[in-house]
């Protein structure tokens, strides 16, 4: 039951950061179509553009961690016993955790606090661009849990043939 949780969690935020992604880049193409070809832009395509990344930066930092995407220096966890190799990924998992969740709940409250702010071209909250440091880090905790004894054991990341951490180092 909760590898199928798991499995359509990654599904879903994969979907929504395609999404994401390709409306973004309609949009921003379609701007820079319209400038050439007409002299005018969309007043709101920058804007909007803007915002569509900052949620994509966010709901993908998660899967990002999960497949070890992050920057890490792991030589360290590497060199000593196993035992010992243990007791510092699982102090790396705990000090990752515990920033999730302070990043989360004080997110909140800056995103609370910006509720009556809005924006200059489209006129929504900021707190709804603000939103997606939460959504975020509540999102990398998740796949952060989600890894966790798989990393402290063994040390390894999830497993993806779309995402390979080593892979895309070495490019």
């Amino acid at each position: 039951m909760l590898e199928r949780i798991e499995r359509a969690l990654v599904a879903c935020n994969r979907w929504l950061l395609i999404v994401l992604l390709l409306a973004m880049a309609c949009i921003v193409f379609a701007n820079v179509v319209l400038r050439y070809t007409t002299g005018d832009s969309i007043v709101w395509a920058e804007e909007v553009a803007r915002h569509m990344m900052i949620w994509v930066t966010f709901l993908g930092a998660g899967l990002v961690l999960r497949f070890g995407g992050h920057v890490a220096i792991d030589n360290l966890h590497r060199s000593v016993s196993t035992r010992a190799a243990r007791v510092l990924r699982t102090i790396v998992v705990v000090g990752i955790a515990g920033f999730c969740v302070f990043m989360t709940y004080f997110s909140v409250l800056y995103a609370w606090a910006t509720r009556f702010q809005t924006t200059a071209a489209t006129d929504i909250p900021i707190s709804y661009i603000y939103l997606a440091m939460p959504v975020g880090f509540a999102l990398m905790l998740v796949h952060l849990l989600f890894v966790a004894r798989n990393y402290i054991t063994a040390g390894d990341y999830a497993q993806s043939e779309e995402m390979n951490a080593d892979a895309a180092a070495s490019i």
